[in-house]
């Protein structure tokens, strides 16, 4: 159990917590035919980024320097993915009078449009991203998204802080 709390264990199990997420994100797409706003893709891809950083720290396992290093670039992820939970958090909070539009797909904006431009639309947001249509323990999926991003990024931080182990 110790293990887990030392950088190299710490970024395997946040690897495999991603691993799981979007696992179980995919598993709601295809088998529970519930298919994801443009800001849940967005927030699968800070999920991919944390658990890239994480896998790619536990190969390496550097020194304190480089755990750091690991650690911001997971934190970014973090920090990208919680702003952008927030939104969505946000959005499906709106009183139902002030819920953008639905826009135009995500591939649609991704083949016509300027990435500048398609990114910006996207973290807007659109009626389909105010929708409530998965809740466990009373929390949307962006509220569990976000808890996640918190949750990993602080005890990172935490675990890469302590004195020198390996």
């Amino acid at each position: 159990m110790r293990f887990l709390f030392r950088p190299r264990g710490w970024f395997l199990l946040v690897a495999g917590a991603c691993a799981c997420l979007l696992g179980y994100a995919l598993y709601v797409q295809h088998v529970g035919f519930l298919d994801p706003c443009p800001l849940c893709i967005l927030q699968r891809t800070a999920f991919m980024w944390i658990g890239l950083a994480a896998v790619i720290a536990a190969i390496h396992n550097p020194g304190q320097i480089g755990r750091w290093l690991y650690a911001i670039l997971l934190a970014m992820g973090g920090l990208a993915g919680a702003v952008i939970a927030g939104r969505h958090i946000w959005l499906q909070n709106l009183p139902p009078e002030q819920v953008p539009d639905c826009g135009m797909g995500l591939n649609y904006m991704l083949e016509t449009m300027p990435y500048g431009q398609v990114f910006s639309e996207v973290f807007y947001g659109s009626g389909e991203c105010a929708q409530v249509d998965w809740t466990f323990a009373g929390l949307s999926m962006p509220w569990w998204t976000l808890i996640w991003y918190i949750g990993i990024t602080a005890i990172t931080l935490i675990v890469v802080a302590k004195p020198s182990q390996r």
